[in-house]
């Protein structure tokens, strides 16, 4: 490691250090020359698949846009940004683990929505619509139907969808 200060190429490791998540390796280094301390990180380099687009295009692939299509699905739900984490963290675990070299986009998309229908059903809802372009109202009712029908064991846990809502008031007034 070149000392940033005064470019030696000998330098030291004075101590070692694992970070809180186990992903990174803090090393604290000092220059043989100059005496100056610095820091580095060292972490695993895993190269995720490339991504095959739906017009046959190639691109490498890029975890903004993965961070951005969850928060655009998140928006205003009240998901702890540790779950959002975690949720992105297993879709890329998946594309690691499939082994494989290029992967469709639609597969990816398809991560996306198991992931985040385990994680927030309106979120789900809402990136199908973006993913599956409902074009209309009986494509969104269908989707929730379907939704419903997968999901019984986590009833309650979230704010009721569409017409679950006006047909739980009255009982509540009660």
């Amino acid at each position: 490691m070149h000392c940033p200060f005064c470019q030696n190429e000998d330098t030291r490791v004075i101590d070692s250090r694992v970070s809180e998540d186990g992903a990174t390796i803090r090393r604290r280094r000092e220059c043989e020359r100059c005496g100056e301390r610095f820091n580095t990180f060292e972490t695993a380099e895993i190269k995720l698949p490339s991504v095959i687009k739906n017009d046959g295009r190639r691109e490498a692939f890029d975890e903004r846009k993965l961070r951005t299509s969850f928060d655009l699905a998140l928006h205003k739900r009240p998901v702890p940004r540790d779950a959002v984490d975690a949720a992105m963290r297993a879709v890329i675990d998946d594309l690691r683990k499939s082994g494989e070299r290029e992967v469709p986009s639609r597969q990816i998309g398809e991560l996306v929505m198991r992931t985040l229908k385990k994680l927030d059903q309106v979120a789900f809802v809402r990136f199908a619509s973006v993913y599956r372009s409902f074009e209309d109202v009986q494509a969104f009712r269908e989707e929730i139907e379907r939704l419903e029908r997968d999901l019984p064991a986590i009833e309650g846990l979230q704010l009721p969808l569409l017409g679950e809502a006006a047909a739980a008031a009255p009982a509540r007034k009660r």
